[in-house]
């Protein structure tokens, strides 16, 4: 009798944390089938320098993670791609792709987020979320398109900035009267905003969008004062919700993502989640009045929860807990900003440098512990704050590691 081929192994979603999971798998012996299903043709990505570097450079990079030779020979993964999943059948354990089922015994969902629309179909707006998006946003800026970008968020002002090192137009439209409050706070918000002023880039605050003109073709953007801004390219920065839809009737559980449990476990046997789609229990934040419940939809934390959740689903007696100070970065006119931990705080203080400079590091507390960091400029820094983040530092230790590097500073010039 041959031995059993080991559990079979089913991913839902080609992204950073679906490629992880399989990869963690068979770094953890996994020997039995791992299949990895993905709505687009396109082979895992890399979703960052869409917005940075693939707007930017003289020819775009190629942001695939891995070759299809290597995920297919190398990895043993069977690969379902150009095709979504559109239902689980949680008694049968079956994932539903189109007329196809793929039964499972361990289930990572990793199916992400899809960026928000605006009204209309009009040739000339896009959104900026996928591979095609950004080549579509690529070709407009290499024909020297008038760019407004609705939202004023990471995305849209990295589209904005790309727009501006190109010497051309940008505009960016946001609705609320400071951008990037839950990103960052509002005192923040308004210091990384003057990033646009000094850049060229024409930010309007507090005025929303009434409209798209245009015959077949985005010619303008029509805003509630009454303003039309003359466009060529429009992107929609306006967030994005996580891809559940399809889990709709599956019985598991939804609330702004997939609810998940400390170790990235659903409620239904054998599924898990990672990613920008899970929503869990952070055991480090635990004691904050979310209770550690989050969605993040950062890099770093989608490679970390796919490799995570795999191991967990094939090895569930053994399962541990996820827990991380979220990390991400956005690139700014050749200006990197960096933030580690979460926004919400009781106070926001700026311990080094100024907002009006261009470099500073500013703190973020939540009761008697250092909660965040947030830094413009000043790269050196932020890994360690983040180390003192994930160590439940208080406040005061972390205002005092403050004044040391301050100090440490002056007497290295």
């Amino acid at each position: 009798m041959s031995p059993s081929p080991g559990p079979r192994l089913v991913v839902v979603g080609a992204s950073l944390a679906g490629l992880r999971a399989a990869e963690a798998a068979r770094d953890a012996g996994h020997t039995g089938p791992v299949t990895l299903v993905g709505a687009e043709a396109h082979l895992p990505y890399d979703r960052p320098p869409l917005s940075k570097a693939f707007l930017d450079g003289p020819e775009a990079p190629d942001v695939r993670f891995r070759t299809e030779e290597h995920l297919r020979d190398e990895l043993g993964v069977d690969l379902v791609l150009g095709e979504p999943a559109t239902g689980l059948d949680a008694d049968a354990r079956e994932v539903v792709v189109g007329d196809r089922r793929i039964g499972y015994d361990a289930l990572v969902v990793a199916t992400g987020a899809r960026a928000r629309t605006l009204p209309g179909d009009l040739a000339g707006v896009h959104t900026l979320r996928t591979l095609d998006d950004a080549q579509a946003v690529r070709a407009a800026l290499d024909a020297g398109a008038r760019t407004v970008v609705v939202g004023a968020g990471f995305i849209g002002s990295e589209v904005a900035s790309g727009a501006r090192r190109r010497g051309l137009p940008a505009t960016i439209v946001e609705a609320l009267p400071v951008p990037l409050v839950r990103a960052v706070g509002e005192q923040m918000g308004a210091a990384l905003s003057r990033l646009h002023e000094t850049n060229g880039t024409d930010l309007r605050c507090g005025v929303g969008v009434d409209g798209l003109e245009g015959d077949g073709r985005v010619t303008g953007v029509r805003l509630a004062d009454g303003t039309v801004l003359p466009a060529d390219l429009v992107v929609a920065g306006i967030g994005a919700t996580p891809d559940t839809g399809w889990l709709e009737g599956s019985g598991v559980g939804l609330d702004n993502g997939i609810l998940a449990d400390e170790t990235l476990r659903t409620d239904l046997p054998g599924v898990y989640a990672a990613g920008d789609v899970v929503n869990w229990v952070n055991p480090l934040f635990s004691e904050l009045p979310t209770g550690g419940r989050m969605r993040i939809e950062h890099w770093t934390s989608a490679a970390e929860q796919g490799a995570r959740a795999a191991r967990n689903a094939l090895d569930p007696a053994a399962a541990r807990p996820y827990e991380t100070v979220p990390y991400f970065w956005s690139d700014w006119y050749g200006s990197r900003i960096q933030f580690v931990g979460v926004p919400r705080a009781d106070e926001i203080r700026v311990v080094s440098g100024s907002p009006e400079d261009g470099r500073f590091v500013a703190l973020y507390r939540t009761g008697d512990r250092l909660t965040g960091a947030l830094t413009l400029e000043r790269r050196a820094d932020v890994m360690k704050y983040r180390v003192r983040i994930g160590r439940r530092t208080s406040w005061t230790d972390a205002l005092a590691f403050a004044e040391e590097r301050n100090a440490a500073a002056v007497a290295a010039r």
